[in-house]
């Protein structure tokens, strides 16, 4: 759906569509070597029929957590979102990257985890998400999200695999709260975390309302124990692909052997009977969860509260923003 400028800025509207496909493709992939990537991107979009017109426009949001992690395993690998730009440039899209880090800027992200250099030989618009329209969420929150996300013809969801502290993992789900403008994250959090479910609602709200696209996963070396940051290495050696970010996300902890109850996200999908919840009800084109011999994916034991501390919210926020971490 086309946004016209004129209802940009503090205007609130709303557009929903329905979360239906129920096939994800999962596949086996050991390396984030260029060739590698290739096909198994190409394998999986081909495994869901995936297509796109010539000359769509096309944003790819992978996860830009903070730039304070050097080694990028906070990050969405730089060499995986590069592949993944790559097959839609050559399938005649325009193709524009971004995300909107809680502290500062998605292209100081992207210089420090190395996606810049991945992306420098290619035809790609970066982006610093800036423009802001308001959206108003069934569950009664209104947010801004980024215009460029927003008018885009094609999202393109580009997680990593992570386990979360307040989430216990951030999935294909987790990973659309980046299309809300930078601080405005944290001030969710700090508004909507000690009201019974309302954070969740708005996070799965979300994935109702952005723009329809595909999801493709980064699982080939996860982060495990803790999350979104500071957590360990862990080579999955996955990567999964659907229309349907919770669908996926139900195949992914069924591969991970984390019982889906553990994911409050998981749970609020249940809980309004979406579909992509039910495993049963799942079509795999490729490899099932089942045929994966996975690395133990260690979760979080206890969940760390949604609402920051304010003091904690404030200290990090001046950090980051100064660069005195």
């Amino acid at each position: 759906m086309k946004v016209s400028r004129a209802l940009l800025g503090d205007q609130k509207i709303q557009k929903k569509k329905t979360l239906q496909d129920s096939s994800v493709a999962l596949l086996a992939c050991s390396s984030y070597r260029k060739a590698i990537l290739k096909e198994t991107i190409n394998t999986l979009l081909e495994g869901l029929s995936f297509s796109i017109p010539p000359g769509a426009k096309v944003f790819l949001k992978p996860n830009l957590v903070t730039a304070a992690r050097r080694d990028g395993l906070a990050c969405t690998n730089a060499e995986f979102v590069a592949s993944v730009a790559e097959w839609f440039l050559d399938h005649g899209a325009t193709v524009s990257v971004g995300d909107s880090p809680a502290f500062g800027r998605s292209r100081q992200v992207m210089n420090s985890c190395g996606m810049s250099s991945a992306l420098q030989r290619l035809p790609v618009k970066i982006l610093d998400l800036k423009r802001k329209i308001r959206v108003m969420l069934d569950c009664g929150v209104s947010v801004s999200v980024s215009a460029d996300i927003w008018e885009c013809d094609q999202l393109i969801n580009l997680p990593k695999v992570k386990a979360h502290n307040q989430m216990r993992v951030s999935l294909a789900v987790k990973n659309l709260f980046g299309a809300v403008l930078g601080c405005r994250k944290a001030l969710a959090h700090m508004r909507y975390g000690e009201r019974h479910n309302l954070f969740e609602a708005l996070l799965v709200d979300l994935a109702s309302v952005l723009p329809s696209g595909v999801t493709l996963m980064d699982g080939i070396v996860a982060m495990h124990k803790r999350g979104p940051v500071d957590g360990e290495a862990l080579n999955l050696g996955i990567a999964g692909a659907s229309k349907n970010p919770v669908a996926l996300d139900t195949a992914i902890l069924k591969t991970l052997a984390v019982e889906e109850s553990l994911s409050p996200l998981w749970l609020e999908c249940q809980r309004r009977g979406m579909a992509g919840t039910a495993l049963g009800g799942l079509f795999f084109p490729l490899m099932r969860p089942e045929s994966f011999h996975l690395q133990e994916f260690v979760v979080p034991a206890a969940l760390d509260p949604v609402r920051f501390q304010v003091g904690r919210f404030i200290k990090n926020g001046l950090g980051k923003v100064f660069n005195l971490n």
